[in-house]
């Protein structure tokens, strides 16, 4: 299998900090957005950024800014289906989304996933996490088959939103990652959030 295509999803709109692009925000020298590039990048043929409104924002980081083709918010897997489109045009099998507010996510998550769906006809699998003996899957950090991309959107013409019905459909599957002392997949959705990861930045510093 080629190497999958890697695709930021930013389309939320950040309602529990009022509002703006979370990812932004600024982050230990950098801004929470860049340490997801950071991690994403290195695994992945391409990168690009799920958003809508004025690309012209996300100017600074280079990437190709991919908006919703689902009119009105859809949620997470309208950006899927717009990643997914775009890896269309350039050929790739597959792309790997990562949340644009998720700073410190797994640096292996691309491989873990590829694992997980390994001999699938159509690879497809979300991340999970596991605690107190109850798995918690990550439905904005997966893998995503391109060959399924116009019955996701058939799907989302209908009116589905929940990312994990459409996945089980298919099969999807699970890649478990150890949670540690720190979530990987811990998002900054609040102001004490953004607090929490600028002390756990500085900590690794």
């Amino acid at each position: 299998m080629k190497q999958p295509l890697g695709v930021i999803l930013a389309g939320g709109r950040a309602t529990r900090m009022g509002g703006g692009d979370k990812g932004l925000l600024p982050l230990g020298g950098s801004s929470i957005l860049g340490h997801v590039i950071g991690r994403l990048a290195p695994q992945v043929a391409e990168l690009a950024l799920n958003a809508n409104g004025d690309p012209a924002r996300f100017a600074q980081t280079g990437l190709s800014v991919l908006p919703d083709s689902i009119e009105g918010f859809a949620g997470p897997l309208a950006g899927v289906l717009a990643g997914l489109d775009w890896a269309a045009e350039r050929g790739a099998e597959t792309i790997v989304t990562a949340a644009a507010d998720t700073p410190f996510f797994p640096e292996d998550l691309v491989p873990r996933l590829l694992l997980a769906a390994e001999g699938m006809a159509h690879p497809l699998a979300l991340a999970a996490t596991q605690e107190g003996g109850r798995q918690h899957r990550h439905p904005t950090f997966g893998l995503w088959p391109v060959a399924l991309r116009d019955d996701l959107r058939a799907a989302l013409r209908g009116g589905l939103r929940k990312v994990v019905l459409w996945t089980e459909t298919h099969g999807g599957r699970e890649a478990l990652f150890e949670t540690g002392a720190v979530d990987p997949f811990f998002n900054v959705n609040t102001g004490e959030d953004l607090a929490r990861a600028r002390a756990l930045i500085g900590s690794s510093a």
